[in-house]
């Protein structure tokens, strides 16, 4: 659902956003290119974001001030899905205009928050943390059906986890819906074949033959 609000953010941003995602997060930087306009800038917004949470572990050790890091990114997404002025910040900004684009209620995006809050004083829930984000992405790809869903929340969580046999099931397990997902999904899915083990070179012909054929 698309909101009548015309906040747009700067361009600067926007290119901040690009160059951060695409130096951080090189494989879902990849895979969000083959999304469609405007949703290319929302994912991208998005993926920025998980990112700079993610970054709070290792901004600060002290736990406390680590809390009032995610506290200030808390503020920061309420702010940005609101009518208010967000915060003169480039991941905020593009981020605000993901969220009034989509109507992304504030809740949404805090999820994410309270997932990554986990990680200060332990592991991170790589289910809760996986699923949070893979919930934003099809909110703005504009995908609701439960077997994307399904597909999505798996890569979601296995992305998060090392190698082994309980990644491999969770791929297993979004692969096995591959006949029915939505394609417009696909910018979120593709990473799977990052995780099949695949070298850097062949990362972008791999992406756009699967994408090609629906698969991943």
């Amino acid at each position: 659902m698309h909101t009548s609000n015309p906040y747009r953010a700067p361009e600067a941003s926007h290119r901040y956003v690009l160059e951060e995602v695409r130096a951080a997060d090189r494989d879902r930087f990849l895979a969000a290119l083959f999304a469609p306009e405007p949703q290319r800038r929302d994912l991208l917004a998005l993926l920025a974001f998980d990112h700079e949470l993610a970054r709070t572990r290792t901004v600060t050790r002290e736990p406390m001030m680590a809390r009032i890091r995610l506290e200030w990114w808390r503020e920061a997404v309420t702010e940005a899905a609101s009518t208010a002025q967000p915060r003169a910040q480039p991941i905020v900004e593009s981020l605000s205009e993901t969220a009034r684009r989509h109507n992304l209620a504030p809740q949404r995006l805090i999820a994410l928050i309270d997932a990554r809050e986990e990680e200060i004083d332990g592991p991170l829930d790589v289910v809760r943390a996986g699923h949070a984000l893979a919930d934003l992405q099809l909110a703005v790809l504009e995908v609701d059906d439960a077997d994307t869903r399904r597909a999505a929340q798996a890569l979601g969580a296995a992305w998060l986890m090392g190698e082994g046999p309980e990644r491999a099931a969770l791929v297993a397990e979004a692969r096995a819906q591959r006949s029915n997902v939505d394609p417009r999904a696909l910018p979120i899915l593709l990473p799977a074949l990052s995780l099949d083990g695949l070298s850097a070179w062949r990362k972008p012909l791999a992406y756009w033959w699967a994408a090609r054929r629906g698969r991943y």
